[in-house]
């Protein structure tokens, strides 16, 4: 063959793979409805983590795992910080696998998009069930590229986490051109594994992690939480009844939100008086903020809400404009004294479950995901608050 020949047929072979690869890339765009990406200019930076989890039958210790180790997991993420500056934390959920809930193609449901509402979060996952179904590790996370506001930002933190228990190959979408597409846009792929360390391996976990610039880990899912008691969890706890009693409901949906916040302190005391003083301790963070239904942290967002609404409460409704500026920063007060004294006992606590770590194995999602946040975080330019 003369050279013109051979430099003509490389020129035809490369052109065919091109359009080949547009043509898969451009394929995957209609498995999920693809979003324009916002970040808000604030001056934060964001943690922006979308949680990915097989509700298939077999998945019971996955979703107790992740309900009970909430908000031990979000505490450690309120303490992350970058130029001085707490990060604006936004969580997403899906569940994929599951045929009873999953209302689009493939089994996927979009729980939540991201938010910085994390009583939403948990109330969405306290609604999750398993039941068997098919599991599509690629296509659930082509969907999350295309659904989610990811930002463009680059010094922001945009991490996926799926968790599940069958092969990553399975499904109509490519999990090697899914994890690419992640890297591609800065989001990086971390696989959890249910089950034994080499059969997550064997079923490529492993390898989609590595191909997304993530870790791989893989978790005892029928591990039960262990929590640390400690002398200042019923104090906690005491303190949050009364941080409760802070909270002016205002606006349509202002009642039902003040209802979910109590029915998720609820669920976190389900487990545990610790797992309830976590809760309580993430309410006292910058990253735990109620404005759109609060008049308090409205108010502090933006002083001119008590001339547009209104409190659901009868009691400050004959209020005139003074006297309710007052009585709001008169429970601004209240909460931040409160919430002070929380954080104090946090201190002691922390160094309490600091010297009983020993005590718990840590082959759990929790311990899983915050080592590899941290490894991820520092590399973008995050540290830990100490």
């Amino acid at each position: 063959m003369s050279y013109l020949k051979l430099i003509a047929a490389i020129s035809i072979i490369t052109i065919g793979l091109g359009f080949n690869y547009l043509q898969m890339k451009t394929s995957l765009d209609f498995f999920g409805k693809t979003t324009a990406t916002t970040n808000d200019n604030d001056g934060r930076h964001r943690i922006k983590i979308a949680l990915l989890l097989d509700t298939s039958g077999s998945m019971e210790g996955l979703l107790e795992q992740t309900k009970s180790q909430l908000w031990n997991i979000l505490n450690e993420l309120s303490l992350t910080q970058k130029k001085g500056q707490a990060p604006v934390l936004e969580i997403a959920l899906y569940e994929y696998g599951n045929p009873a809930k999953g209302n689009r193609t493939n089994q996927i449901n979009q729980l939540s998009g991201f938010t910085t509402d994390m009583d939403y979060i948990s109330e969405r996952l306290f609604s999750l069930t398993t039941n068997g179904g098919e599991e599509y590790c690629g296509q659930i996370i082509q969907t999350s590229l295309n659904e989610l506001e990811w930002g463009s930002e680059d010094g922001d933190l945009k991490l996926i986490y799926i968790a599940g228990n069958e092969p990553f190959t399975q499904g109509p979408v490519s999990y090697n051109l899914a994890c690419i597409n992640a890297k591609e846009k800065s989001i990086t792929v971390n696989t959890i594994y249910c089950g034994n360390h080499q059969e997550g391996i064997d079923q490529y976990w492993k390898q989609g992690a590595m191909i997304g610039g993530g870790a791989y880990m893989n978790i005892d899912q029928d591990q039960h939480t262990v929590y640390i008691k400690t002398p200042y969890d019923d104090e906690i706890n005491k303190l949050n009844s009364k941080l409760n009693e802070t909270y002016v409901p205002y606006g349509n949906k202002g009642k039902e939100k003040q209802q979910s916040q109590i029915m998720q302190d609820s669920n976190a005391s389900m487990y545990a008086e610790c797992n309830a003083a976590n809760r309580a301790v993430f309410k006292c963070s910058k990253q735990y903020s109620n404005a759109g239904w609060d008049l308090v942290d409205a108010y502090k967002k933006d002083k001119s809400i008590l001339k547009k609404a209104k409190p659901v409460n009868s009691v400050f409704l004959n209020l005139t404009s003074e006297e309710m500026e007052a009585k709001i920063k008169g429970i601004s007060l209240e909460r931040e004294n409160i919430q002070n004294k929380i954080q104090e006992l946090d201190k002691k606590r922390r160094l309490y479950k600091k010297e009983h770590t020993a005590e718990i194995n840590g082959n759990d999602l929790q311990n899983s995901m915050l080592r590899s946040i941290r490894e991820q975080a520092e590399k973008k330019g995050f540290s830990k608050k100490e």
